[in-house]
């Protein structure tokens, strides 16, 4: 048991199947993706040095407002960061708090 919540801490799973439109993370070579660019920071936030979830990003609700009359996502990059803040948020509680910033990048095609 203590194996299974130490290989799942801090981990995030994000499945584009519920977003309703084609996801690619990456343009066919030599074609630039043509559309708006977009950039979403949302927050994810574990507990007990990371073992368990908190508060976790959701693709579906991130994207919701970019995805209005779009015919799907492309170039999709997902980066998860820890700041400073974030750190020193973590040293502080001597690991029972870590949060993390989770940015989502990419082009909405139309």
């Amino acid at each position: 048991m203590a194996a299974g919540l130490f290989l799942q801490g801090c981990s995030l799973t994000l499945d584009t199947r519920s977003l309703g439109v084609p996801v690619t993370m990456a343009a066919p070579a030599g074609q630039p993706a043509e559309g708006e660019r977009f950039q979403v920071t949302s927050r994810a936030l574990y507990a007990f040095w990371g073992a368990f979830k908190i508060k976790q990003p959701s693709l579906q609700k991130t994207l919701a407002g970019q995805l209005t009359g779009g015919k799907g996502v492309a170039d999709l990059r997902i980066k998860v960061k820890s700041s400073f803040g974030d750190v020193l948020i973590t040293a502080l509680t001597a690991g029972l708090v870590v949060p993390r910033a989770v940015t989502f990048e990419g082009v909405i095609l139309r």
